[in-house]
């Protein structure tokens, strides 16, 4: 059996407001044997792409409730990513074999629950897709947008966050549904991205707005009927004053809300004077549309229908950095970390 040096970034302790590099330590000292022992059923596999997402700030916190499990400090970060087989014990999984799922980060990982792992049929499209449109992010844009939605043509839709990995999925798919589609980002380069290479009909900077409320009403003079909500907070608040009657609201994410609790909805009666429907969703409950999903967005990808927008950190050792920045905004688009290109 061959023993070789696993690298990792490991969760030092738990974490108490936003997270800082300083909290992760990139490990070298690991060994890993590249062979598995006998009888296993697990799957060892090398790590290509991991993916960066917010909801793994929730488990870098000890916090009762959650639905995520929180890690363990000292112990390897979870998350998900693209992998190669290079050894199973499993039927369904051979060497060589790409796959995508819960891996964790590090350089290899043995994976003892090979049956959350998806098998890569399609390699004729970037690789690291499969941490994105081609993964998580996209099935979550997928289900929260037709499912929870429920879209009508014409239909006034927001989406907050929406440069991001989920964001901007959900704004083409809109946009294709021949609904009205506004954004809104951090940064006027973001903004300049979803007017004119990510085709909404208008998008905003958040940040230079003083009040949310007014400049809801400015994008959407009529109201509002989908909001896609991936921030929460002082957002969503203003985001309830400008609902349509019968509007719909997919609660997906709640990332100005991860690291602080911030200030209450307050709001909230126009759900009962609107007849307005918000549903939190997560995306496991929808893997088994997984199939058709594809369907739908392989030939959107290769006709060039769909444009997807990745910023990738080159190296394990830059993961740290990479996931700190999504809480400011740093990344353009899905962020993902390269571990190996083979």
């Amino acid at each position: 059996m061959e023993e070789v040096r696993n690298k990792q970034v490991v969760l030092k302790d738990y974490v108490n407001g936003f997270p800082k590099e300083s909290d992760m330590l990139l490990k070298s000292s690991a060994m890993i044997n590249l062979k598995l022992s006998e009888g296993s059923k697990a799957v060892l596999v090398k790590n290509l792409y991991l993916s960066c997402d917010p909801y793994i700030r929730e488990r870098m916190t000890k916090t009762e409730g959650s639905y995520f499990e929180p890690f363990t400090p000292g112990s390897p970060i979870a998350g998900l990513g693209v992998a190669k087989v290079i050894d199973s014990g499993h039927l369904n999984f051979e060497i060589g074999d790409l796959v995508w799922g819960q891996t964790n980060w590090e350089e290899y990982s043995i994976i003892d629950n090979p049956e959350t792992l998806i098998k890569i049929q399609h390699t004729d499209v970037p690789l690291s897709y499969y941490t994105g449109i081609l993964g998580m992010p996209g099935m979550t844009a997928y289900a929260g947008f037709y499912e929870i939605c429920s879209p009508k043509k014409g239909d006034y839709v927001y989406v907050s966050s929406a440069s991001g990995a989920v964001g901007q999925l959900v704004g083409q798919f809109a946009k294709l549904f021949g609904c009205y589609v506004v954004g809104s980002a951090g940064t006027t380069e973001k903004v300049d991205l979803l007017k004119n290479k990510l085709g909404f009909d208008d998008a905003f900077n958040y940040k230079e707005e003083k009040c949310l409320d007014t400049a809801l009403k400015r994008y959407f003079p009529n109201g509002i009927d989908i909001y896609f909500d991936n921030v929460g907070g002082k957002m969503l608040d203003a985001v309830l004053l400008n609902m349509r009657l019968n509007g719909r609201i997919a609660a997906c994410g709640m990332v100005s809300q991860y690291n602080e609790q911030g200030d209450g909805v307050r709001n909230l009666f126009n759900i009962i004077t609107k007849s307005v429907r918000m549903q939190g969703f997560h995306v496991t409950q929808y893997y088994h549309m997984y199939p058709k999903y594809l369907e739908m967005i392989m030939p959107l990808i290769k006709e060039g229908t769909i444009c997807y927008i990745e910023d990738i950190a080159k190296g394990l050792e830059n993961a740290p950095g990479a996931f700190v920045g999504l809480f400011s905004g740093r990344n353009v688009g899905k962020q993902v970390v390269e571990v190996s290109c083979e």
